[in-house]
């Protein structure tokens, strides 16, 4: 994982890695309500208009998916923190199936911490990875 982040700046460096933290509990580790409960506040607003807000909604979401896809997980390949607001260029696997060859979706996911470094909202862009698609410059995905 390629990390950007001022090692000076603390709010950063917490934030980052409670980020870190909410991922491996919430999706890897398969603990979403609890990774919620700790790492996202009830008043989180979620511009993915297929998540609900708040970390109720939230956890209860992605202890749905994991419990329905038991390989589901996420692999951070890069993550840049500035003061409250963290970036995550991931890659979600097994989030639609429990094919073991499932390449997932590439994302990049945006999100701004509070003073405590709880996650208070969150945007997204994902992509659909695909073997059929060989890119025109040689270059993947991460």
């Amino acid at each position: 994982m390629i990390e950007a982040v001022d090692p000076t700046d603390e709010r950063a460096v917490r934030n980052k890695n409670n980020l870190i933290d909410f991922y491996e509990q919430a999706i890897n580790q398969k603990n979403s309500v609890e990774a919620a409960n700790k790492l996202v506040a009830d008043e989180y607003i979620q511009h993915n208009p297929l998540l609900p807000d708040g970390a109720a909604g939230l956890g209860a979401t992605f202890a749905a998916l994991t419990a329905q896809r038991q390989n589901a997980r996420v692999v951070i390949h890069r993550i840049i923190a500035s003061g409250d607001w963290v970036w995550a260029h991931v890659n979600f696997l097994n989030l639609y199936n429990d094919d073991a060859d499932d390449l997932g979706v590439a994302g990049v996911d945006i999100w701004k911490m509070d003073a405590d470094g709880v996650a208070l909202e969150h945007w997204d862009v994902l992509q659909p990875i695909t073997a059929a698609v060989s890119p025109v410059n040689g270059h993947g995905m991460f």
